[in-house]
């Protein structure tokens, strides 16, 4: 017997209550709220909004220009005309920053990065967040960074080799794709100092190594946006279905847990053997410098507190019980070694493009009496922390960063805005579920804070900066590259310690121009800005240079 309401079988009332609920929960509480008021930049596409703009980073005037019409907080749209709030206002991405319990990485993005980096450090919240974060926090301190520089400087020094002993082939002058070799160094300095293990990716034959070739063919080419990566984000049932993409990321991340329980294990069985017994293991009883064995110490020595170490969801594999390598592992692999290279790569780009900078930097360089430089010795250079400065300040590798309101909230704002009613806005209503864009690339190019010759790359100028720049909250020296907050990255140390030896092994030694026209190289990527020849998108990413040896005049 079919039961009814009025007449109308029951199951129909049902099924409309659930579409209304729908509607409410997944599409009023996103379209209509009080950022809608706001004024901003009219959506060229129904489909992505104002997304792909949002991404060109290729044309730094267009920020800029939305800045000036608007304010430095409007409306912008993203997927399916979904608003959002874009903020490039100092005091709001504060707000928003330090307030992490308010603001969360969106839900259906972290999905997506957990398909590879698993529930790691990167895509935890809350209170997971914290205690990860607490145990972790020694691992990348002053201290350990000190340690692991040595590191540094070896893998540089290959590339260095490496690149002489084929210029010496081609006769004293090489043509060469920095990035990618560049990117073959980072990888071999996370293997070694993340985890002891070699990767030896410069070496012929790396390339058939199953890590080395998952991570290459992983970022060779930036990812394309398309209409399957946007529905993914709001029905994740169609993983059933990958595009290549999404099967490559797959493809990786089988090869790096196979890896990595191998790794973990290895470290395991080391620590245990240098242990008095199976049941006590102390602090000190494996003294290895890389990252991982500390935090396997970290999580089975008797003598720290329960309550510093992770629990066992957090560091474990339900599987197999051993360490998490769908966390740590890939994490650290993919999110180490990518930003690193990209970083060193604009850094030599920017050098291309001023022969001054260029001569300034290797003079300081070359005036250091040794080869092999510790942390404070590359730390205690003027000019080169100078240059790091800036190269991360108009090339950061990330450009955005997104997050969602967990509540609703209001954001106080350093500069008032007009909404489109005219009233002058002092603060900005937002409701639970709001997206938030924080637009790295656009701070560190906005003429408000940095001036009128905000798009010069300028390492002087970090001798005499604005008052307006001490308002940006950044983790390290005044810029978002590594953001700030409770999810200031933690490796802030070891990237800028490793981009600083790379540079100082390389600059002494050789001369560098761009092989191309400097207008044919630009920007590609809706998050990771990795260099491209415009007229060869095919070819994924590139910087070609021709690479000289320095000849003291």
């Amino acid at each position: 017997m079919a039961y009814t309401v009025g007449g109308v079988p029951i199951s129909l009332v049902a099924g409309f209550v659930g579409l209304v609920w729908l509607v409410r929960k997944k599409l009023i509480a996103i379209y209509v709220t009080p950022i809608v008021a706001l004024r901003g930049p009219p959506s060229p596409s129904i489909l992505y909004g104002n997304f792909q703009q949002l991404g060109k980073v290729a044309d730094p005037t267009l920020l800029q220009k939305w800045m000036d019409d608007y304010g430095p907080t409007f409306l912008a749209r993203l997927f399916i005309l979904m608003p959002c709030l874009w903020t490039a206002d100092p005091r709001a991405i504060n707000h928003i920053i330090t307030q992490s319990g308010k603001y969360f990485k969106p839900r259906d993005g972290r999905k997506q990065a957990a398909q590879i980096l698993g529930e790691s450090l990167i895509i935890a919240e809350g209170e997971s967040h914290k205690r990860m974060r607490r145990v972790m926090n020694p691992a990348f301190g002053p201290a350990q960074v000190r340690e692991l520089t040595s590191i540094f400087v070896e893998k540089a020094t290959e590339l260095r080799e490496y690149w002489k002993s084929a210029m010496a082939k081609e006769g004293g002058t090489l043509r060469v794709n920095v990035i990618e070799d560049l990117s073959k160094t980072t990888l071999d300095v996370i293997g070694l100092a993340g985890f002891d293990h070699n990767l030896d990716s410069l070496k012929p034959g790396s390339e058939r190594k199953e890590l080395n070739a998952a991570i290459r063919h992983l970022f060779k080419k930036p990812p394309n946006m398309t209409v399957f990566r946007v529905l993914l984000d709001y029905a994740p049932w169609l993983n059933l279905f990958p595009d290549e993409r999404l099967r490559n990321l797959i493809e990786a991340q089988k090869v790096m847990r196979r890896v990595a329980r191998q790794l973990i294990e290895d470290k395991k069985a080391a620590i245990k053997a240098s242990s008095e017994d199976d049941e006590h293991v102390g602090r000190g009883s494996v003294h290895g410098r890389d990252l991982l064995t500390l935090l396997i110490k970290a999580n089975m020595a008797s003598d720290i507190p329960v309550d510093q170490r992770l629990s066992d969801d957090e560091v474990l594999s339900r599987e197999t019980r051993s360490f998490c390598d769908a966390q740590y592992i890939p994490s650290f692999l993919l999110a180490g070694h990518e930003t690193t290279s990209v970083a060193t790569t604009w850094a030599l780009y920017a050098l291309s493009e001023s022969p001054r900078i260029q001569r300034k930097l290797r003079e300081e360089l070359l005036a250091v009496p040794t080869e092999t430089p510790t942390m404070e010795d590359l730390h205690a250079l003027p000019y080169l922390d100078q240059f790091v400065h800036e190269t991360l300040r108009l090339y950061p590798p990330v450009t955005n960063t997104m997050r969602a309101a967990n509540e609703d909230d209001v954001i106080p704002l350093g500069e008032p805005i007009i909404d489109k009613k005219g009233n002058v806005l002092h603060e900005i209503p937002v409701a639970k579920g709001t997206r938030i864009v924080i637009p790295i690339l656009a701070v560190h190019r906005s003429k408000a804070i940095w001036g009128e010759d905000a798009l010069e790359f300028k390492p002087e100028r970090w001798e005499n900066l604005p008052e307006t720049v001490s308002s940006v909250p950044g983790v390290w020296g005044h810029l978002l590259t590594f953001l700030g907050g409770p999810h200031g990255c933690i490796g802030y140390r070891f990237s800028v310690t490793e981009l600083k030896a790379l540079l100082f092994a390389l600059v002494r030694e050789f001369e560098f121009e761009l092989a191309v026209p400097h207008g044919d190289i630009v920007p590609m990527g809706l998050l990771v800005q990795r260099p491209v020849v415009r007229n060869e998108l095919n070819k994924g990413s590139q910087m070609p240079m021709i690479i000289r040896p320095y000849q003291p005049s």
